[in-house]
């Protein structure tokens, strides 16, 4: 459980925006409390790999599920009450600015071009572990751009 429930909360919130159909916003929502309510969910909001993963608090964290995730959120708190709105804004503006800083965020001209360092694909099958990813990437400037549509 970790990227999944993540990517589903993305999938659920574009389906609200797509159909305005409120199933698939009480879901979207539902996923996003548990995701942020999860006592594994480290104080940066950059998850582990597996939400259970046996080796917390030294298991990998995953940027992919965090670009992810800011993305979502971004999008889900335009169609929520305030209170969760400002709850979800504030958790995608943490996670922007913790993979905007050296742990997470490459260097220029190193990463091998890639912006964001440490996602992982599929743990289980020892492929993709603590690598840049390009879904990760994608999700980390989709979640900058929502970011900066608020400042207008």
């Amino acid at each position: 459980m970790g990227k999944g429930t993540i990517l589903g909360l993305y999938g659920y919130t574009v389906m609200y925006r797509e159909t305005k159909d409120k199933k698939y916003l009480e879901q979207a929502k539902n996923i996003a409390h548990f995701i942020l309510t999860n006592p594994n969910l480290p104080a940066d909001k950059i998850p582990y790999w597996d939400y259970n993963a046996p080796n917390i608090p030294n298991a990998l964290r995953d940027a992919s599920a965090a670009s992810v995730m800011a993305s979502a959120l971004l999008e889900l708190c335009r169609y929520v009450d305030k209170k969760d709105g400002q709850e979800y804004f504030n958790t995608a503006q943490t996670i922007i600015k913790n993979l905007s800083a050296p742990a997470y965020k490459a260097d220029l001209n190193t990463n091998g071009g890639f912006i964001l360092k440490h996602s992982v694909g599929h743990f289980p099958a020892g492929t993709e572990v603590d690598v840049p990813l390009t879904y990760a990437d994608y999700y980390f400037v989709e979640a900058m751009e929502r970011y900066k549509a608020f400042a207008k």
